[in-house]
């Protein structure tokens, strides 16, 4: 397979989402729903949610297969010489929202563009990760969380999990509060080292692996008893989570710029969130343990 094989994408693309929506529905012992939706502008998708679930608050598995005439900007922005050109682009995300404080809310993401004009070579790349937000820590979650993640990249070199690791440290901090939105994990973008094969096989080890590294922190802490503290504190947390959303996440903005589906793009924001002014964490709190112990960026492995 030394051409793109976009049809190959898409297959393990819909099948993984498939796997996905199956395992976390076993979980929680409810159905996702499904939407499938067109876009205008070309191409489309089927979004698959889970709301007020006994263990998912609500969660979405969006895939998604689109195209069209112009690369938006945010698709542009390191690679200024792809303006201009068609696109197509399909991926998986996905974002968990657990009921539970205890259980931390978890993203992932695989996607692959092509780039092309008239006369030119297409231009392709893949990207994803995944991150996990915790409300409250447990250092043997984060550890088991980026040890999957290292073991799923090991394959590709052994400097691939220490560089996707620091770029997601890099990627989902909060600039304008000086934060880390939670504990990092992957992320990559623009990859398309040794050739097609081999970054299609470096996203499927990427996306294969997150239920390995999710569902067991989800088993482990889905029955520890909460109280009304540890709701809002939860609910607080979230909110730094639509912040980085709405403001610098790639994912968002590529899909509002190019006239995606709004209510897919969104499905990543939590049903309930709460800001407080000034808001800060009593000393020595396990809240206050999140800020001191869990969300500044250290090696975990």
């Amino acid at each position: 397979m030394s051409e793109v094989d976009i049809q190959a994408v898409k297959h393990y693309l819909l099948d993984l989402q498939d796997r996905i929506c199956q395992s976390l529905s076993d979980a929680d012992g409810s159905a996702f729903r499904e939407d499938s939706w067109e876009r205008p502008g070309g191409g489309g998708g089927r979004t698959r949610v889970l709301e007020e679930g006994d263990l998912i608050e609500k969660g979405g598995v969006n895939f998604s297969h689109v195209h069209g005439a112009g690369l938006p900007p945010s698709a542009t922005a390191s690679r200024p010489e792809l303006a201009g050109r068609s696109f197509e682009a399909m991926g998986v995300s996905l974002v968990i929202h657990p009921r539970n404080p205890y259980v931390p809310t978890s993203h992932a993401n695989v996607r692959l563009f092509v780039a092309e004009k008239p006369g030119a070579e297409p231009v392709w790349w893949f990207g994803g990760g995944y991150d996990l937000t915790p409300y409250y820590g447990f250092e043997e979650d984060v550890v088991h969380w980026h040890r999957t993640a290292r073991d799923a990249c090991m394959p590709f070199g052994p400097d691939v999990y220490p560089h996707f690791k620091q770029w997601c440290d890099d990627y989902f901090h909060l600039k304008h509060r000086d934060e880390a939105r939670g504990v990092g994990g992957l992320f990559f973008d623009d990859y398309h080292e040794g050739g097609f094969d081999n970054s299609f096989a470096l996203m499927r080890a990427v996306g294969d692996s997150y239920l390995d590294a999710y569902l067991p922190i989800l088993q482990r802490r889905r029955d520890i008893e909460y109280g009304e503290r540890e709701r809002r504190f939860q609910l607080y947390r979230r909110g730094r989570y639509v912040e980085f959303n709405l403001v610098y996440d790639r994912g968002t903005l590529f899909g509002l710029q190019s006239g995606g589906r709004t209510e897919s793009i969104l499905m990543s924001l939590p049903p309930l969130v709460r800001w407080e002014y000034d808001w800060q964490p009593e000393r020595g709190s396990a809240e206050a343990k999140l800020y001191t112990d869990f969300l500044p960026p250290r090696d975990w492995v």
